[in-house]
């Protein structure tokens, strides 16, 4: 998931003398402006090491001057920033009818971003070949260029290699099966490509936009299926081949009679998604043909619909109590086309998982509707990027290239 171009070096002498840069870079990630005193007394290191460093990450242009401190005599010290607008990010969230593609700076703030009608089962070089068409097009539309790209995160709907980036068995992506969607991307843009699952990019998103005190985070995707993804301790959990937070195969008692498309009986995904709701309501006689229709008809007071929202919610609260018990989040944020929108939906979770969790668990426990709505996955793809570009290995190689060009 590593771009070439990434790996370049200089001597080995350079990067050994920026051997701690990297480190030191990630003290100012946090935007506060720094005098080199400050960051010495920090760091424990000597003003003149943090000096060559401080010359280095400002030569990259990741480091730039800040104002003045105040003076206790003298010339007045000078500050040093981060600035996130040095280099730019090509955020994708790519849907089973969509493609949303921004372009963000190094904060995460989106500087341009557009929403393609996209089939995803159209295979993987049609819609590459759109993201990076689009992309080409919102740097220039930012008033930007290819050359200020630090790297591109692509989120897709389905199970990824998180090593590889490859999809891997994707139920509704034909053709992407193994499709090396690194290689083939760069072959336009050769910088860093970072692909992962849209529920990890949107969990991703929505916690470091929203949440970023909240180390153990769940987000719940409900819309056409039902996913999730985890962050626990601060860090995405991916499991072994990817699919960690698979929800929507979770069996729920109520629907032992409940044939799902998987296969099984009793998924979650067959009682409480967006098309299982409307498809129920349609067999008691209303005139629904997908989950937005079932959610204009509780917004117009239609009982029926609301008693179908609210029980929608109770089984995946069923299920959410279980996650409460295993993983003890502090925050979990429902989204997704019929989560953001249903706050029925969310009434009834909330229902069922205060009422079936331990009080401890639950104690200071947050259930909310998404904040970022549909803008989670660009966030969530930008920020996969930033925290690999911005760690302090590949600072440390930027810098010894900065310095051997």
């Amino acid at each position: 998931m590593t771009s070439p171009t990434g790996r370049q070096a200089g001597k080995d002498s350079d990067v050994g003398s920026l051997s701690r840069a990297g480190d030191l870079f990630q003290l100012l990630r946090d935007g506060r402006a720094r005098t080199r005193a400050e960051l010495a007394l920090s760091t424990g290191l000597a003003r003149s090491t943090v000096a060559s460093r401080i010359d280095a990450l400002m030569l990259s242009g990741l480091v730039g001057p800040a104002g003045e401190a105040l003076s206790s005599g003298g010339r007045p010290p000078s500050r040093f920033a981060f600035n996130p607008a040095a280099r730019l990010v090509l955020a994708v969230d790519v849907g089973a009818t969509h493609v949303i593609v921004a372009v963000t700076d190094l904060g995460g703030k989106i500087l341009a971003e557009h929403r393609l009608e996209q089939q995803v089962a159209d295979g993987p070089e049609a819609v590459l070949d759109q993201v990076v068409a689009q992309g080409k097009e919102l740097l220039a539309l930012a008033g930007r260029s290819v050359a200020e790209l630090a790297g591109i995160g692509i989120g897709l709907p389905g199970p990824v290699e998180h090593d590889t980036g490859k999809p891997v068995k994707p139920p509704i992506m034909p053709g992407w099966d193994g499709f090396d969607v690194v290689s083939y991307v760069q072959r336009s843009l050769p910088v860093h490509v970072l692909v992962d699952n849209d529920l990890n990019i949107m969990a991703l998103g929505e916690q470091s936009a929203h949440w970023p005190e909240h180390n153990n985070f769940f987000f719940v995707k409900v819309a056409t299926g039902i996913g999730s993804g985890i962050i626990s301790n601060g860090e995405l959990q991916r499991g072994a081949n990817g699919t960690a937070g698979d929800l929507g195969h979770v069996q729920v008692a109520r629907g032992a009679d409940v044939l799902c498309a998987c296969g099984n009986y009793g998924c979650l995904e067959a009682l409480a998604s967006g098309p299982a709701v409307a498809r129920s309501l349609r067999e008691h006689g209303l005139d629904v043909g997908r989950g937005a229709d079932v959610i204009r008809l509780a917004a117009d007071g239609n009982l029926q619909a609301i008693q179908a929202l609210r029980q929608a919610g109770r089984d995946i609260g069923e299920v959410l109590a279980t996650v409460v018990n295993l993983l003890n989040p502090s925050v979990i944020v429902v989204g997704g086309s019929f989560g953001e929108t249903g706050e029925h939906v969310v009434a009834g979770i909330r229902e069922v998982v205060y009422r079936r969790s331990p009080p401890l668990a639950t104690s200071h426990l947050r259930i909310s509707v998404s904040r970022a709505g549909s803008q989670a996955g660009v966030l969530g793809a930008s920020q996969l990027v930033t925290q690999y570009v911005l760690s302090p290995a590949i600072i440390e190689a930027t810098l010894a290239g900065a310095i051997a060009g």
